[in-house]
């Protein structure tokens, strides 16, 4: 799918399976399962070590290797990292190969230069485990106001003398929640105002209640319809819906709970639900 003009390929089950992929970047996001198409993304961002998020990221190393596939390059926070590289070491002595791949340390406050020139910058997801979404940027650089309808001639002239012609302008292109609660959207700006906003919404309806949802750690979607005029997004992905809706049920209630707006800008992912 196509989305904000941002390709993805993603499958996302609550409790089963998330990867949420960026053909384009040759990026993911988290591996629960490892799809096949996902071997081919060299940078994996990881938000947290829930197996379902996490499971299948010796297979995907592997496999890269198997493919002689350049090795492949996984960002994941301080808290889990040392539990990662131990992780590694059983595998390597099971599988009797050497995994090779880097592990690269992030947190917010930090950002990691992607292969197709943007820039990940994780900020922190409130979940019943340390958990951190990611966003990501583009650079440009754009014409300083003072200069715009001068000839080319002209500019290059001042270019060529040392005068400063241009700003950096970054835009906020996509951002990926991880699990979270609902403050995450109150909290962080990128989640807001990214051009496509990656969202988990797990539960939907009477038959898990607001405060039970939270207990878990994850998003009703009461509390995005009641917080809708926060979405500025040209494009949202509902994701991680619980296994036990339906297609229908998932369509039924973004329906019937969504503000017609912010229904008109919401794609849920159905993939991996019964129709």
């Amino acid at each position: 799918m196509r989305l904000a003009g941002i390709e993805l390929e993603a499958v996302s089950v609550g409790g089963v399976e998330t990867c949420i992929e960026l053909p384009e970047a040759k990026l993911a996001f988290d591996i629960g399962r490892c799809p096949h198409s996902a071997v081919n993304r060299r940078t994996v961002l990881f938000t947290h070590a829930h197996m379902d998020h996490l499971g299948g990221v010796a297979y995907h190393c592997a496999t890269r290797a198997l493919r002689r596939l350049p090795p492949p390059r996984y960002a994941i926070g301080r808290e889990n990292s040392a539990a990662l590289r131990e992780l590694f070491e059983v595998w390597r002595r099971l599988d009797r190969s050497e995994l090779e791949h880097e592990l690269v340390e992030i947190g917010p406050g930090e950002e990691l230069r992607l292969d197709n020139g943007w820039y990940a910058r994780p900020f922190r997801s409130p979940h019943r485990a340390p958990c951190q979404g990611y966003g990501l940027w583009s650079r440009r650089k754009k014409l300083l106001d003072e200069h715009v309808g001068r000839a080319p001639a002209e500019l290059a002239r001042m270019r060529a003398s040392g005068a400063a012609l241009e700003r950096e302008v970054e835009t906020a292109e996509f951002a990926f929640t991880g699990d979270t609660l609902i403050e995450v959207v109150e909290n962080e700006a990128v989640v807001r105002e990214a051009r496509l906003l990656v969202m988990e919404v797990t539960f939907l309806d009477e038959r898990v209640s607001v405060a039970e949802c939270r207990s878990k750690g994850h998003v009703h979607l009461d509390e995005v319809a009641e917080r809708a005029e926060l979405f500025h997004n040209e494009a949202l992905l509902f994701t991680h819906f619980s296994a036990r809706y339906r297609q229908r049920d998932i369509l039924k209630r973004l329906d019937e709970r969504l503000p017609p707006d912010l229904r008109a800008r919401v794609t849920p992912l159905l993939s991996g639900h019964a129709p």
